[in-house]
């Protein structure tokens, strides 16, 4: 569904947080349309970054001195904030700081899938999903002599719910679902198909990368036992990621990596591992990325997820309808008023990557490739695909922009 909101976003005043872009590319105006990729950061979160490296910077946990007790603090309630974010009131227990949510979600493969299958157990997951899950899943399957099931979509980019319900069983032991398509902008009832997995016994995985930055997120609503997001898709840095884990399956499974910082008390015969979530952060983590990722909640909190969610929705579907009146344009996913804020086309007679070449001499960055979907890409037919995403510093004046710039790209491969 399309979010709904009051107040207009103040672009002028967000535009001027993000130094970045008022930077020229080809001695044009920047228009960054890549942010399903990688969002830019803004002022408060470098800033938290450099007060951290100038005045905190020590590491964490393990030190008795001023520094490490600031720094110590200020990392575990960067738990507590992310935790407030995504609705997790069991706090920073229930959540893992990774550098990504592609190490978030080979955690589970790992610390969980592991020990859990075997022979004759099923993992269902979609034909939408990113490489990061897909693949990841794809080999625990391999190695534990489990079978991988792939709910279809339908033509118009949504999954086929009776199809998921066939697929999910008894002997379904995980259901991993993006939450939106990075590719589709296909937003998925992801409570229901924790509904359908629950009531089997199955537990559910949900991949936020595209979701967390962009609406309100909370995983208790959701019912999902693991959520999976990076913070380089949401106005923090690169290089962290959050493991959400319900804390009852969290305490029962075994650490991703072993070494300092996980553990409670080690002797020459055995270890003692450390309580959550520290048991899951071996070796010194990722302290400065981790405490500014909370700074990055506080600025999009501040401005309003439902705000930020409906100015995403709209500029994605100002842009479909604006590239629905070319005949030669094909768009992917579901119609223009129902999808997350990304459109992802291909224009007829130009492949992806010249079309983001061309649109990169106007100024304008897009995504072209496969976008760590090849087998969406298979399923729809087409060896690539361009992508323009949307994010709360975006504007309808710079989707026209890129319009200008695909019409430039027609006309010199007509």
């Amino acid at each position: 569904m399309k979010a709904s909101t009051t107040e207009s976003l103040d672009i002028a005043a967000i535009r001027s947080d993000f130094p970045i872009l008022q930077r020229e590319v080809n001695e044009t105006p920047l228009v960054y349309l890549d942010n399903a990729a990688t969002s830019q950061t803004p002022e408060p979160v470098v800033e938290t970054i450099a007060d951290y490296y100038r005045h905190t910077n020590s590491n964490v946990e393990r030190g008795i001195h001023q520094l490490s007790q600031e720094a110590s603090i200020a990392y575990e309630e960067a738990h507590d904030r992310v935790a407030e974010f995504i609705g997790a009131t069991g706090g920073r227990e229930e959540v893992i700081f990774t550098k990504n949510t592609t190490e978030s979600i080979n955690i589970v493969a790992a610390a969980w899938g592991l020990e859990a299958l075997g022979p004759g157990d099923e993992i269902v997951t979609t034909q939408m999903e990113h490489h990061s899950s897909l693949v990841t899943f794809q080999q625990l399957a391999e190695r534990t002599g489990a079978t991988i099931k792939f709910v279809e979509i339908d033509d118009e980019g949504y999954l086929d719910m009776d199809h998921a319900r066939e697929c999910i069983t008894d002997d379904t032991k995980l259901v991993s679902v993006v939450h939106a398509s990075n590719t589709l902008g296909t937003i998925n009832p992801v409570a229901e198909i924790s509904e359908i997995a629950h009531n089997h016994g199955a537990l559910v995985l949900v991949d936020g990368a595209q979701s967390a930055p962009h609406q309100p997120i909370d995983v208790e609503a959701i019912d999902a036992d693991f959520f999976a997001f990076s913070g380089h898709k949401m106005c923090g840095p690169t290089g962290i990621g959050v493991l959400y884990g319900k804390r009852e399956l969290l305490e029962s499974m075994q650490p991703y990596l072993y070494g300092g910082g996980m553990v409670r008390k080690v002797t020459y015969e055995e270890t003692t591992f450390e309580e959550l979530p520290w048991k899951f952060e071996a070796g010194t983590p990722v302290i400065a990325q981790g405490i500014a990722l909370a700074k990055a909640c506080d600025y999009l909190d501040a401005i309003g997820m439902d705000r930020i969610e409906a100015h995403g929705q709209e500029l994605a579907a100002y842009a479909h309808d604006r590239l629905s009146s070319f005949d030669d344009i094909e768009i992917y996913g579901p119609p223009a008023d129902d999808r997350a804020g990304l459109v992802s086309f291909n224009v007829d007679g130009v492949h992806a990557h010249d079309l983001s070449s061309i649109v990169n001499d106007h100024g304008v960055a897009i995504r072209a490739g496969d976008h760590c979907t090849q087998p969406l890409h298979d399923t729809l037919g087409i060896a690539a695909s361009a992508r323009a995403s949307f994010y709360l510093y975006n504007t309808r004046e710079e989707v026209d922009v890129l319009i200008e710039a695909i019409d430039d790209a027609r006309q010199l491969f007509a």
